[in-house]
């Protein structure tokens, strides 16, 4: 594939992946919905996350809500599955914001990374690392770099023998790494959260 190629050119993260599978990413409409799943699986296990989003489908008949749907379900009823209060106001808000301003998949598909970036954070509870989410899994861009994700830091920490002490040169030398990989930095970072996941950064 040539993502894996090109990424490849770095010795180190060519390890990585010569030891995975490959990937492709895919896209996926019902946006709101998939905002949504990022905010209740922020600080959480992949397994909680699951758990959390299982039974909020289920207050939906097991189907995906529209934002309507979603607004006409109480704060109280989410954090009945879960949830905490913040997390529930911050699903509110993205149903309501969907319905106001729009988070049509056809009009964020013809947008920038950088200004659906821009775009879903005027969403009280979206945050850079959310939209940043959203762009990998939901809209498939392909040279998205989450760099202020922990897991990427500390895979990068590990692989790279980066000393993460002044954070501000730690930060700098992620994104100086990371420019090599482009056009193809999301594929970079699911490698590097594979990695972590099976091999724990210390």
């Amino acid at each position: 594939m040539e993502y894996i190629a090109h990424l490849s050119k770095d010795r180190k993260l060519r390890r990585l992946i010569e030891q995975q599978s490959s990937l492709k990413l895919g896209r996926r409409k019902n946006v709101h919905f998939h905002l949504c799943g990022s905010i209740m699986s922020q600080q959480l296990s992949t397994k909680v996350a699951r758990t959390l989003q299982k039974r909020f489908l289920l207050l939906f008949g097991g189907k995906k809500p529209t934002p309507s749907q979603i607004l006409d379900i109480s704060v109280e009823t989410l954090r009945g599955i879960g949830l905490s209060n913040a997390k529930a106001s911050y699903i509110h808000n993205i149903a309501r914001f969907a319905i106001e301003e729009g988070l049509d998949y056809k009009r964020l598909n013809s947008m920038s990374n950088e200004e659906i970036v821009s775009h879903l954070t005027r969403i009280k509870g979206v945050g850079k690392w959310t939209a940043e989410m959203l762009l990998m899994f939901t809209l498939g861009r392909e040279d998205v770099f989450a760099v202020d994700d922990l897991g990427i830091q500390q895979s990068m920490k590990a692989l790279y023998k980066l000393d993460s002490s002044n954070k501000k040169r730690f930060h700098e030398e992620l994104l100086a790494i990371s420019k090599k990989w482009s056009p193809y930095r999301t594929y970079a970072c699911v490698h590097l959260w594979r990695w972590k996941d099976k091999a724990p950064v210390k």
